[in-house]
C-alpha cells in the first residue's frame, strides 16, 4: 500500500469564479482538507498563481487539472512551467507524445492521465465514434500512460477495480466523481461512487467539489468525508 498521508487522500475541487472566492472557501474548511485541486474554471478569474502559493505556504498541497492537450512541446513547456510552485499533481489529456513529453519535463510534479471523464457514458463514447466499451478504453489508457513515464490516472471508480486488477501500484488512481448521495436533479457527472466504494475499488486520492462546497456547512461535509476515510484505512 502507498505511503499516503490519511488526511491528504481527500483533494477539495476549488471550482469557483474567483481566487477571492477559493481562499475564502479553503479559510472555511481550515485543517478539515489539506490537498486542493484548481482547475479550468479558477484559471480563467486571475490570481490564480498568487492563490497557489498561498495554498502551498500555508502546507497545503495542490492539484493543477488543466488537462493539457496541445502539440508535445507546448504541453512540455506548460508542465516546466509548473515546476516552481510547488505543485503536486498536473493532468494531461493527449496521445502517447504529448504523454512522453510530459513525462520528460515533469521535475517533481506528478502526472496523471486522464482516461475517461466521470461526465461521460457508453452513450457518450459511441457518440465521440470509440468503438469499445469504457473499461477497455481506460486500462488501454492507464498502460500507455505507465509507458509514457506518468505517475498516476484519473479515472472512474467503476473502472479502478480493472486498474488495480492489470497494474497493481505501478500508477496512482485518482478518482472524481464522488457523490456521498445519489446524483442530484441536473448533475453532470454520471459515472459516479461514494467515498467507501472509491477506496474499496482501489482509488488512492479522490476528488470531491461540489458535495463539500454546496453543503450548508462545507467544513462538516469535509469532515465527515475525513471520517469515512479513516474507517477505510482504520488499522
Amino acid at each position: 500500500m502507498k505511503r499516503i498521508p490519511r488526511e491528504e487522500r481527500l483533494i477539495a475541487a476549488l471550482d469557483l469564479a474567483s481566487a477571492g472566492e477559493a481562499k475564502t472557501l479553503v479559510e472555511r474548511l481550515g485543517d478539515s482538507v489539506r490537498f486542493y485541486k484548481v482547475g479550468l474554471e479558477l484559471f480563467m478569474a486571475g490570481g490564480v498563481f498568487e492563490l497557489i502559493d498561498w495554498l502551498t505556504k500555508g502546507g497545503n498541497r495542490v492539484f493543477v487539472d488543466l488537462k493539457f492537450f496541445d502539440i508535445p512541446e507546448t504541453v512540455a513547456a506548460a508542465v516546466r512551467g509548473l515546476r516552481s510552485r510547488d505543485i503536486t499533481f498536473a493532468t494531461v489529456h493527449g496521445n502517447q507524445a504529448m504523454l512522453e513529453a510530459a513525462g520528460e519535463a515533469k521535475g517533481d510534479v506528478k502526472i496523471l492521465a486522464v482516461t475517461v471523464l466521470t461526465s461521460l457514458d457508453q452513450g457518450d463514447l459511441d457518440d465521440l465514434g470509440f468503438r469499445c466499451d469504457i473499461e477497455r478504453l481506460v486500462l488501454s489508457r492507464a498502460r500507455r500512460a505507465l509507458e509514457a513515464g506518468c505517475d498516476g490516472v484519473i479515472s472512474s471508480g467503476m473502472e479502478a477495480p480493472a486498474l488495480k486488477r492489470e497494474l497493481g501500484d505501478r500508477l496512482l488512481v485518482v478518482t472524481p466523481g464522488i457523490r456521498p448521495v445519489q446524483n442530484r436533479p441536473g448533475d453532470d457527472q454520471k459515472r459516479t461512487v461514494d467515498v467507501a466504494q472509491a477506496f474499496a475499488n482501489g482509488a488512492d486520492y479522490i476528488v470531491v467539489g461540489r458535495p463539500i462546497r454546496q453543503a450548508p456547512d462545507p467544513r462538516a461535509a469535509a469532515q465527515a468525508i475525513q471520517a469515512a476515510i479513516a474507517g477505510v484505512f482504520a488499522g
